[in-house]
């Protein structure tokens, strides 16, 4: 069953960077709209970015405008999250999936700690 695949996360401190990467062995990326989304302790999931199969056109959410980049490659086969001046409200498990509908199977996620 196909399945995303996230990575990147860590620990950081306030401040910091992290790149996140999302691959999908077996899910071919080019027509789907794609969405990295987080989803805090004790909080529902959230879309955070999205980004058109083209590349050329993206969304983010208010609080993370001028900090994150969402970027694809050629290829279309890799999303990725550039994530700049973080902060603790951006700790989260952050993944990546088709949007606005979910078409495929959730990955593990990967975790994203920033402290003070």
């Amino acid at each position: 069953q196909v399945h995303l695949v996230e990575s990147g996360g860590g620990l950081v401190q306030a401040g910091g960077s992290l790149r996140l990467s999302c691959e999908g062995p077996g899910f071919d990326f080019t027509n789907h709209q794609m969405g990295w989304y987080r989803q805090a302790p004790g909080k529902e999931r959230e879309i955070v970015v999205t980004i058109t199969p083209s590349g050329q056109s993206t969304y983010y959410e208010d609080s993370v405008k001028g900090r994150f980049t969402v970027s694809r490659d050629r290829r279309k086969i890799r999303v990725w999250l550039q994530m700049n001046n973080l902060k603790p409200e951006d700790t989260a498990v952050y993944y990546c999936n088709t949007y606005p509908s979910i078409t495929v199977q959730w990955g593990q996620g990967t975790p994203v700690t920033v402290y003070p």
